[in-house]
């Protein structure tokens, strides 16, 4: 799954619009909820050499919010890096370049969405 077919996903699956909330990162994209604002995918390229890799060249990615069980599994995987910019017990940058599988992907990107989803309300 590349940058452009995870945007495209998002906004159909989700029907969340894209947010550019940066002037300086035109290319940072930020899918949140409506409802509550919180942020489920930030897409975005960086340099690989701060993701750990030896080249220095922009990688394509989307920072995913994630259950901490999982992290650690999902961290010996190609294609998964500690959180870029985000809070490293809760987020993973997963690559954008084919080496993650789209269903896992796409797995990931429910998880997201429903771990910062609005909490419903029980009336007792």
């Amino acid at each position: 799954m590349n940058r452009t077919e995870i945007e495209n996903y998002i906004q159909d699956h989700y029907s969340a619009k894209p947010d550019y909330p940066w002037i300086k990162y035109p290319n940072y994209v930020v899918f949140r909820h409506q409802s509550n604002k919180k942020w489920f995918a930030l897409i975005m390229d960086v340099p690989k050499n701060k993701l750990g890799l030896q080249e220095e060249d922009m990688l394509a990615v989307v920072n995913l919010k994630c259950d901490p069980i999982l992290l650690g599994s999902l961290l010996d995987e190609k294609g998964f890096f500690p959180a870029y910019h985000m809070s490293k017990a809760n987020w993973i940058t997963v690559a954008l370049d084919g080496s993650v599988a789209d269903d896992k992907i796409k797995m990931l990107l429910d998880m997201s969405y429903e771990m910062t989803a609005p909490e419903i309300r029980r009336i007792s």
